[in-house]
């Protein structure tokens, strides 16, 4: 859970405008939701701005959630979410 916090909020603090950085911010309040807003913290060494990676990472992070008791529905959403948002970022990043 902390991966996934740390890689979606460098997304969001590195998102190309408001719009991308709150839809990132929406996926970090889901993942809150999931565990009762008591999420650990997140890791402070998300080092290089590399937003695919980190989206990569995310994922990957969030799918595993998984193997943790986390209902497969409610992750499969909170992915979807991440996609919609990163679309939306590269998007505007790229304009």
């Amino acid at each position: 859970m902390a991966l996934a916090r740390t890689y979606v909020a460098a997304l969001a603090d590195h998102a190309a405008d408001e719009n991308a950085a709150s839809a990132y911010e929406h996926v970090l309040i889901e993942l809150d939701r999931l565990h009762d807003d008591q999420s650990p913290d997140n890791y402070a060494d998300a080092a290089a701005v590399d937003r695919d990676l980190w989206f990569e990472l995310a994922i990957v992070a969030i799918a595993n959630l998984t193997r943790h008791g986390v209902d497969p529905l409610s992750v499969e959403l909170i992915c979807w979410m991440l996609l919609d948002a990163h679309t939306a970022d590269v998007g505007q990043g790229a304009g």
